[in-house]
């Protein structure tokens, strides 16, 4: 039996496929392309009620960028992975402008919102990833189990419950909110 070696992918490359289809997401994970599910409800309120209260405090006080929506960013290169985290947020004047593509800039903080198709281990390739990229925060909040897991390196996690508050720390000073003002 011979096997055909499959062409890796770069981002450029990746950013000309089409849309999957049927609400399915992709990533590119060392030039292969990663097929995901589509969200389910809960993660989408998630993700509203999270970009939500960060938008807020973002335009009415310290500015940056804020995307949402899973856009792509360049975490690895040679083979290349793109990654679309759920929230992401770059300090005023780092982001000078959004570009059309995929962005090489990492950001200063994300939010990653779990689905039940997310296991601990996709999880923690994905912060290995943003942290040797240079992502400085990372809040992967668990809809299910109403917490919230802060990181500043991706082995070591802070859990924060449901009555916890939740600050933006160095990277977002000023911001915080109890973690149920995150959830549904």
């Amino acid at each position: 039996m011979s096997t055909v070696a499959q062409k890796l992918l770069t981002a450029e490359e990746f950013f000309l496929l089409p849309d999957p289809g049927g609400g399915r997401q992709q990533e590119l994970v060392r030039g292969e392309v990663i097929v995901m599910p589509p969200p389910e409800g809960l993660h989408g309120a998630t993700c509203v009620r999270t970009v939500h209260r960060l938008s807020n405090f973002v335009h009415a006080g310290p500015g940056g960028t804020l995307v949402c929506n899973d856009t792509g960013f360049i975490t690895e290169r040679d083979p290349d992975s793109v990654r679309g985290p759920d929230i992401s947020y770059w300090a005023k004047g780092r982001l000078a402008e959004i570009p059309v593509g995929y962005i090489e800039i990492p950001p200063d903080m994300l939010v990653e919102v779990l689905s039940p198709s997310n296991t601990t281990k996709k999880i923690l390739e994905k912060l290995r990833e943003y942290f040797a990229k240079g992502v400085r925060l990372v809040w992967v909040i668990s809809p299910e189990d109403r917490t919230l897991t802060v990181y500043r390196q991706p082995d070591e996690g802070r859990l924060l419950h449901e009555t916890a508050k939740a600050t933006g720390e160095d990277v977002l000073p000023g911001f915080e909110c109890r973690v149920s003002d995150l959830l549904p």
